[in-house]
Formats: C-alpha cells, structure tokens, sequence
C-alpha cells in the first residue's frame, strides 16, 4: 500500500500545548475570593455537608468548622457537599461523596464528614458546585470537573457519557477562562474574550444552545452534544458577536450580562424566574427585557430552584418568581412575580445568594440577612417557620464578625466570615 495516512496530532500535544500557553497568563475576575476568613456550617447535614463530624447532623445556628488547615476565601455549597478554597489556592471538600463530588477517596469512615484536600496540583482561584459535580478555575484559566452530571432518568456523566470521575479532570477548552458558576447539573464558564461555554443537562434549556428537540440526552448525536463544552455564538444585530462580562446561575437557569450592561437568560421559568412573561423555558438566550431599566443597571443575579434574586448597582435587591414559604422576601401575602420587585426593610446590598426555596444578602457592613422555607434550619433562625420578610442571621459565631461570603445548597448553608478590625 504506497502514502501514508496524515498523522493526527495526539490529543496529549494538544493539551500541553494548551497548558504551555494558558501559563503565561493570570486571570483575575470580581467574583474571585481574596480575602481570607473561617468558615460556618447550618442545617441539616446527615450526609456530612456541614463538615462537623459524624456526631453533628443538624445545626439551628453557625457553627464552626474545624480542620480546615488555612484560611479560606472561598465556600460553595453544592446539592449535598460543601467545597473550600483555601487562601493557598487548595480545594478541600466534605460531604455526600455518592457520584465523586468530593474528588476524592473516602474509603476511610468518617472522612466524607470532615475537610479533607483534593488532589489537585495547580493553584486554584474559584471553585463552585451543584448537586453531584464540583468544578475548579486555576489561575492560568483552565478548569478542571469532578462527579457527575445528572438528567431527570439518572446519571449522563460529566465530559464522556455515563462516565463519572472521583478524580479532578481536565476540561477540553482552548481558550483561557475568567469565570465559572454551576447550576444544579449545568456548568458554565466565561471566556476571557467574553464568550460563554457550558456543558451538562440541557432538558430545561439551561445549557443556551440545544434545541428542545435534541435536550433528551443530546437526541440523534448523543449525550456528547451536551457534555462537551460549546460556546453559545450569540450575535446582536448590527454590532456582531456578543461579548459578556458576568455570568449566574439559578438551579435551572442562567443569567449573564453583556459588555454593554444587557441582561440574557435561558433555562427553565416556569414560575418567571427569568422574567419572562411566558413560563415555557428558554432554549436559547434571550435578551431580558423585565431587566431593562435605564435607572438602574444590574450588578448581580442568584437563583434558587424557582426563583431569583437580583442585585443592583445602589445596593437594592430585587426577586421574581415562585412566592411560596417566603423566598421572595415580600411578605406574607404576595402572589409569584413576572418582573423584579424591590424587597424592603433592607441595608445597602453587596452581594445575594439563593438555596433551592431560601434567600440570602450581605449587606455592605457585613450583616447577613436570610428569609424563605425554614425546614431545614438553613436561616439560623432556631425554628423551623417559614420567614416573609428578611431577618438578619443571628449566633455566637456571628457576633463581632462580617460576613464576607454565603452560598446554600439543598438542605444546608455556608458562610465565609472574618473577624471585625478594630478601627
């Protein structure tokens, strides 16, 4: 047989050479944690998401968690496990460990219920979590996953199909990323130019980029389509492709916004968490035009199971969707919202968070406001009432201390807090 087949160039030289270029670069983005603090454990932990030991699985009020071995600048809450960012650039993790959440081995008992590190030799900047995967951004730009994604009919797997990994994994993305946020089962990550990747369960449109038609595990070509990371391609008309500068997650959805200040979403809004005045998901992403106000531009967006809470540039927060057991934080009697209404009774805002049907700001001053489903003890508020209206987080562990970060999950709260300087 005369000629040679074309050599292929091995994926391994591809990733090298990636490595090789993404090291000459440092991202920096706001949303990553620089200032070092401990952290503090609420609610129910049966599967040792609070991170307090095998012999505490319920917390009414902050507690800290020890053994972590250096200060923190980051916590996440996933579905069922709790993630750490130490201010070395080290992930530690504890918790539900079922699909390799946690990253690591926990073969030894007790050790899912305790912080350990996850074996992971680059310097990290920002991790986030959903219900069983756990993703981390280096200060080069790369990302790396573990667990698993998860779809309505079980596992999909996280970069090949129905492959789950307990072990950091690379993702396959040539360019440097600035950003990452996780949704339940979706990932998503902000290019350094502006361009927005994601990867995972698409079924309610969460991913912005596969049709309804192909969201049940990829359709014809498969559940690749999904788990391979693909950038959206967004063009506005007349000004070309759409670069962004923020993105944000709800359970089910997410939220960016442009270069030019303009809000998109895509995923599931069934209850108008998006805005929308239809409850059909969005397959695609859209241009929100509930958020376009020229009185106000919007500085950031949570989002819980059926709802959201957005923040604006003077430090007002704003919620939509589903009102029940109080996440919207506008009383008793307020019926699901299409557009974002003002929550009163609140101080100036500098950032929010969301749990499935709870709600959470930190005001500028470093107090910690909570209000939703008080079922599970994720509001320190020592019952299990329902809260309307925002209630500032109270416990020993608070008191002469800011809060300087929170994030909840499923059935548990995290706070990153630090000590008040004496001025």
């Amino acid at each position: 047989m005369s000629g040679k087949r074309p050599v292929k160039r091995p994926k391994d030289n591809v990733k090298q050479k990636q490595n090789e270029e993404s090291k000459k670069i440092k991202i920096s983005h706001s949303s990553h944690g620089t200032i070092p603090g401990i952290v503090l454990s609420l609610g129910q932990g049966d599967v040792g998401q609070l991170g307090l030991g095998e012999n505490i699985m319920e917390r009414k009020k902050p507690a800290l968690v020890k053994g972590l071995p250096e200060k923190i600048v980051q916590v996440k809450a996933g579905g069922m496990h709790t993630v750490c960012l130490g201010l070395s650039g080290k992930v530690y993790t504890f918790g539900c460990n079922d699909e390799g959440a946690l990253g690591r081995d926990t073969s030894q008992e007790g050790s899912d219920m305790v912080p350990v590190q996850v074996l992971l030799d680059e310097h990290v900047v920002q991790v986030s979590a959903g219900d069983s995967h756990t993703a981390a951004l280096t200060e080069n730009g790369q990302v790396y996953i573990w667990g698993s994604f998860r779809d309505n009919n079980g596992v999909i797997g996280l970069l090949e199909p129905m492959k789950t990994s307990i072990v950091p994994q690379q993702i396959p993305i040539e360019v440097p990323i600035l950003k990452i946020v996780s949704g339940n089962d979706h990932l998503v990550m902000l290019s350094l130019d502006g361009e927005i990747f994601t990867s995972g369960c698409g079924e309610q449109g969460q991913l912005g980029r596969i049709a309804a038609c192909f969201t049940n595990r990829g359709g014809r070509r498969g559940l690749e389509r999904l788990l391979i990371p693909k950038s959206l391609h967004l063009k506005s008309k007349g000004h070309g492709k759409v670069a962004f500068r923020d993105i944000f997650c709800g359970a089910y959805c997410t939220f960016a916004i442009s270069k030019e200040g303009h809000v998109y979403g895509f995923g599931l809004s069934n209850y108008h968490q998006l805005g929308t005045s239809s409850t059909t998901p969005c397959y695609s992403a859209h241009k929100l035009t509930a958020f376009k106000n020229s009185a106000k531009s919007w500085a950031k967006f949570a989002g819980g199971q059926h709802h959201t809470l957005c923040l604006d540039s003077d430090g007002k927060v704003h919620s939509l969707g589903r009102s029940e057991y109080g996440r919207l934080g506008l009383g008793e009697n307020t019926t699901e919202k299409s557009t974002p209404t003002t929550i009163q009774g609140l101080p100036i805002i500098a950032d929010v968070a969301c749990g499935a049907s709870v709600s959470f700001a930190i005001s500028k001053d470093g107090r910690a406001f909570a209000w939703g489903m008080g079922t599970n003890f994720q509001l320190s508020t020592d019952d299990e009432e329902d809260v309307w209206s925002p209630t500032q987080m109270s416990g020993q562990q608070l008191e002469n201390r800011m809060v300087l970060s929170i994030s909840s999950g499923g059935q548990h709260t995290v706070l990153l807090v630090a000590d008040c300087t004496q001025s």
